[in-house]
C-alpha cells in the first residue's frame, strides 16, 4: 500500500475474534451513496451483527447499518439496506469455495477510510466453541498476570 493513503478508522468489529477463529482477511470496496459516505465521515456506523453473502457472482453486505446523514432529507437511503463489495472475481469464487464447506462464514472485521475510499476488511472465518472461547480468556488471563508481574 502507498505511503501517502492514510487509514482512518471508522467501525471495528471485536466481536468477530472471539466469536471466530479467523483464517485470511480481504479488503473490499463497498458500493456507497453519497450521504452514506458522509454519514461514515461521521463516524454513524456499526458491523456488529453483519456478514457477507454471495448471491450469484457479486458479494454483499448484510446488516451493515450506516446511520442517515443529518443533512440528507430526501436523498439518504435505507441504513440497513444490502451493499454491494467491490472484489474481484477470483477472490468471490475462493470465498464462495470456502462457506460451502462446513463451519466457514465471511464476515467484516473492520471499516476505514483508505484515502478518500471506503474500504471494509472481510475475514474467512470458522466459528468457535464454548470452550475455544473459554480458552481464550482463560489464555488472556495468564498473559496479563504474567504481564502484570513484570
Amino acid at each position: 500500500m502507498p505511503e501517502n493513503k492514510k487509514q482512518k478508522l471508522i467501525a471495528q468489529n471485536k466481536k468477530a475474534y472471539h466469536d471466530y477463529f479467523i483464517e485470511e482477511t480481504y479488503q473490499a470496496g463497498i458500493e456507497l451513496f453519497g450521504t452514506e459516505v458522509k454519514a461514515l465521515r461521521q463516524g454513524k456506523c456499526n458491523i456488529k451483527d453483519s456478514y457477507v453473502a454471495i448471491r450469484g457472482r457479486e458479494a454483499f453486505i448484510v446488516g451493515l447499518h450506516i446511520s442517515p446523514y443529518d443533512h440528507g432529507n430526501i436523498f439518504n437511503r435505507d441504513p440497513l439496506r444490502d451493499r454491494r463489495l467491490l472484489l474481484h472475481k477470483y477472490e468471490i469464487n475462493k470465498l464462495l469455495g470456502a462457506t460451502t464447506r462446513d463451519g466457514y462464514t465471511v464476515v467484516p472485521v473492520k471499516v476505514y477510510f483508505s484515502g478518500s475510499l471506503v474500504k471494509l476488511d472481510i475475514a474467512l472465518a470458522k466459528g468457535k466453541k464454548l470452550y475455544d472461547k473459554r480458552h481464550a480468556i482463560a489464555k488472556r488471563d495468564v498473559e496479563r498476570e504474567l504481564a502484570r508481574s513484570f
